[in-house]
Parts: C-alpha cells; structure tokens; sequence
C-alpha cells in the first residue's frame, strides 16, 4: 500500500496520514481497554481452570483483532456491505480461535486431572503410577518428576523402616544382654556382702568374674555409644591422608594374641602405596571388628587371612575366615543390629553383642566406602572397598613384623599367629 518516489514515503491517493493517526489513536485506545478488562478477568478467575483462562486470552486476542478490523473498515470503506463482510470473515476466524483454545484447554484439564487422579491414588495404593502418554511437554515433564520424587520418597520411608526396626532391635539387645550380666553381678556382690562366700579363694573367683563382666560391660556400652552415634549422624571424623597398608598392619598385629590364645592362625599381607584419606583409628575399629569376628567364628587350627590390594581403581580390604559358610538366607541381616545367626539371643562369655559389624557397616559408609560379605571357600569372606587418595603404583609386602613366606603370587608375605 505504500511506496518510496522521490526518497519520501508515500501513500495511495485515497489513504492520507490523518486517516492512519486516527486509525492509530483509536486502536490503541481499544486495545488497551480489551487488555485490561481481559487481566482483570484473568485475575477474577485465576484459581479456575485453564481451559476458561486460555479461552479468555483468546477472547482478547480477538476481541482486539475485531476491534481494530472495524475502524479500519469504518474509516477506509465507504460500502457497508464490504464492512460487514470484513467482520464477519474476522467473526468466524474468532470463532475457530475460540474452538481451538477450548480443545487445548480441554487437553490441558484432562491431562492435569489425570496427573492429580494419578497422585491421589498414591494414598490408596502405595504406588505413582504416571497417567499414559502423550501429556503436553510440560505437564510430561511433571509427571516424570513425581515418578522420581516417589521413588525417593519409597527409598526414604524403607531407610526409615529398617532404622526403626533396627531401633527396637536395639532396645530388645538393651532390654536382655545387659540385664543379663548385670543380674549375675547383683548376685556375686550380695554373695559377698551376706557372707555367703567366706574362703579366700572363691572370693577372688568372685572378684575375678566381677571383674571380668565389668570389662565386658564397658565393651559393650562402647559399642552402643558407638552405634548410636552412628545412627544419629552424629560420628565426627578427623580425616587424613594414611596408608591403608598401615592400617591392616596395626589391625593383624593387636588380633595376633587373640588369635594365638583360640590355636587360630591369622595371616596378613598388604600392596605398597595404597593412600586413602580417612580416620584411621574409626577405620582400625572397623577392620578390627571384622578380623575378631572372623577369628571368634573360624574353629582351632583353622586359618584366618587379610589381604588389602587394589582392585579396580579402588583399596580393598579382605577378611577370609573358615567358620563353615554362612546360610544365605541370613546374608542380607549379617550387618543388622544383634544378629548372630542363631536363634539364642544370650552370648556365650566370650562372644560379642552383635554389633561389632554393624558397627563396622557405620564406619565404612561414613568413609564413602562399601561393605560387603559372601561364603568363599571354607568359610566367609567380608570385603572393605574404599576410594584412593591418589593413584598408586602397587608392590605387596608385609603386614607385621614377622614375615613368613606365603605362596599367594609368589610376592606376598603374611604375619601369622598360631
């Protein structure tokens, strides 16, 4: 409709600039007052659904159209046959518009309903189950994230489930184990107390067996404390940089006594520059735990052995006893509090409580660590995997101060206790 002659715009002869100011003017009047009726609609009916909202803003987009297509006719023709042809070509596009937002405005409401039907029945079932494609994009996007924020929320609500059931757990071993040689120490005291046992030689039996329950005792309430500050979150780590190796030497040469006094055999054998960055008295704790553990269960004569290396990119701790295999049906709970694989709940006076492994699970997880156990061999094998500080050029050697020769790769030498 325009043209550039002679450098400067110009309009056709029947259309002059006045005519396109008051077009302008009168446009942008009606565009205004259609724009804010429509937000204040908008605003009116905000918490209904999106389909009459997305209806609205069609309305106002053509309500806007319509406006400005009637002053132009008004203004630019003369006929009012072609006036109203013009309206109601601009009427009928309207209305496919608005037929068109109420379809989409009808997908959206279906598609969100599904996802809230989808939600509720999470209270009913347990389950998310997400509404069937297709979703519109966004709403796609949503459901995705409410899958995954379910499973989260599964895992959490099972982590919870199996700490409260660890909780009663320990309270039952609280309830029974300490009673238990508390009550044997009531009654070797008031024996004394009343006299009832007067030979020198049975009250220095006593005196050695209240002794000997007090240390037991005082164990076991470590533990606990220890446990108990695992599950709170509450275990503070003083981290640094220590060799792995040294670690298992320490470990193998303070089980060597216990080992000896069972007739068990304990040998040990670690790579050369395995650095790990932990605590490495928490860490000795859990290696320790493992070590007595498999010495306690591993018959006389029978061969307890630790081997650290480095196994894909990782420092691993192995802990391999003879103490026949482990059923597996109880694989799963060998970390659990209390759990001995046995259905007597009173230890024996020399076992454990039964939470020097889940001790041990505590520690090397706080560590970033893995923890794992399976039947090998003639007995159980339990394996610590702990990332390394830094790569390390692995060369086996000892882990004690009394090397005999092993026939392990032909490089490695154990400390061994008989």
């Amino acid at each position: 409709m325009t043209a550039l002659a002679g450098g400067d715009l110009a309009l056709p002869a029947d259309i002059q600039w006045a005519d396109i100011a008051w077009i302008s003017e009168r446009v942008l009047i009606l565009a205004v007052i259609v724009t804010v009726i429509g937000l204040l609609v908008l605003r009116q009916f905000a918490a209904r659904s999106i389909s009459l909202m997305l209806t609205i803003v069609v309305a106002v987009s053509v309500i806007c159209s319509l406006s400005g297509v009637g002053v132009i006719a008004y203004r630019m023709l003369g006929s009012t046959e072609e006036r109203d042809e013009i309206l109601d070509l601009m009427a009928i596009a309207g209305l496919a518009a608005l037929i068109v937002a109420l379809f989409v405005g009808r997908r959206l409401t279906k598609a969100s309903r599904a996802i809230s039907y989808a939600v509720q029945g999470v209270g009913e079932s347990g389950v998310y189950i997400a509404p069937p494609p297709p979703l519109p994009a966004e709403l796609a996007e949503l459901s995705q994230e409410l899958t995954v924020t379910h499973d989260r929320l599964s895992k959490a609500r099972s982590r919870e489930r199996a700490l409260e059931a660890s909780r009663r757990e320990l309270v039952a071993w609280v309830s029974h184990d300490l009673r238990t040689p508390l009550a044997g120490l009531r009654a070797m005291a008031e024996a004394l107390e009343d006299q009832v046992v007067i030979s020198p030689r049975e009250v220095s039996q006593y005196h050695t067996q209240i002794r000997r329950e007090v240390e037991r005792l005082t164990l076991m309430i470590d533990d606990l404390f220890e446990l108990s500050r695992i599950h709170a979150g509450a275990l503070r780590l003083s981290r640094r940089m220590v060799g792995l190796e040294d670690v298992v030497a320490e470990v193998v040469a303070s089980a060597e006594p216990v080992a000896r006094a069972k007739r068990v055999r304990l040998t040990g054998a670690a790579v050369r520059n395995m650095p790990v960055f932990i605590d490495s008295a928490e860490m000795g704790r859990a290696l320790r735990n493992l070590v007595t553990n498999a010495i306690r269960h591993t018959p006389s004569d029978g061969v307890v052995d630790v081997l650290a290396e480095v196994q894909s990119g990782m420092a691993c701790v192995s802990v391999s006893d003879a103490c026949g295999g482990i059923p597996p049906g109880d694989l799963p709970r060998v970390f659990d509090v209390a759990f001995r694989g046995e259905s007597a709940r009173t230890p024996g006076p020399q076992e454990g409580a039964g939470l020097g492994l889940s001790i041990a699970r505590g520690i090397v997880e706080a560590h970033s660590g893995q923890i794992a156990v399976r039947n090998a061999g003639p007995g159980c094998q339990f394996l610590i995997r702990l990332p390394l500080a830094r790569p390390g050029a692995p060369a086996l050697t000892s882990t004690g101060p009394q090397p005999a020769a092993r026939g392990r790769s032909g490089h490695s030498r154990a400390v061994t206790a008989n």
